[in-house]
């Protein structure tokens, strides 16, 4: 008789435990869905990285060598012809470069978990993040549930960022308020990156 009380009330126990635990991982998707997942902080992108490192190496090395200016100079001179043509590039006229209602017609993600697809633009604003209300959704650990947006002001598209944990980059440069978005340019949100193309 005891032995079946006890069986009894192990199983009350173990019966209340998973009831509990069935209770708080419904709390805890109900608090995901409502509130956001939070995300992991992304380091300093790449794109910014690189360049000013290696002028800085350049320059540092040019000033530690003293006499051996002629060795220090030529692995700066291809960074500063780079730099010089970057600088006059987006002056120079060679096709579109804002990317207005008439000249974009989709969204081309070209790194990340969805690479390669591409969304058709329509006039609307269109939400990026991790929510299933954005218009594009993106699942990673560095993306916001409501991360960034896309809209029209006028006839140009512009990109504003939500908030975001990790920030919104637009053609290298992290963007602070919305700004004009250029045929091409690549736009980061988390890990992916796209594009606006005719």
């Amino acid at each position: 008789m005891n032995g079946s009380e006890l069986t009894l009330l192990l199983l009350q126990i173990g019966f209340l435990i998973l009831l509990w635990f069935f209770v708080f991982a419904v709390v805890y998707s109900l608090r995901a869905d409502l509130f956001g997942v939070k995300v992991r902080k992304l380091p300093e992108p790449a794109a910014a990285g690189p360049s000013t490192s290696s002028g800085t190496t350049g320059a540092g090395s040019g000033a530690g060598a003293g006499s051996g200016a002629g060795a220090a100079t030529a692995p700066v001179a291809p960074v500063a012809k780079a730099a010089a043509a970057r600088a006059t590039a987006p002056v120079t006229p060679s096709g579109p470069q804002k990317a207005t209602k008439d000249a974009v017609s989709r969204i081309v993600i070209t790194s990340g978990p969805k690479a390669g697809l591409e969304l058709p633009l329509a006039g609307e604003p269109l939400t990026i993040g991790r929510s299933s209300e954005s218009g594009l959704v993106i699942r990673d650990d560095y993306t916001s549930s409501h991360h960034a947006r896309l809209l029209l002001w006028g006839d140009q598209w512009m990109l504003q960022d939500l908030d975001s944990t990790n920030g919104t980059w637009h053609d290298g440069e992290r963007v602070a308020t919305p700004v004009p978005v250029r045929v091409g340019a690549p736009i980061k949100v988390g890990a992916t990156t796209f594009e606006l193309r005719k």
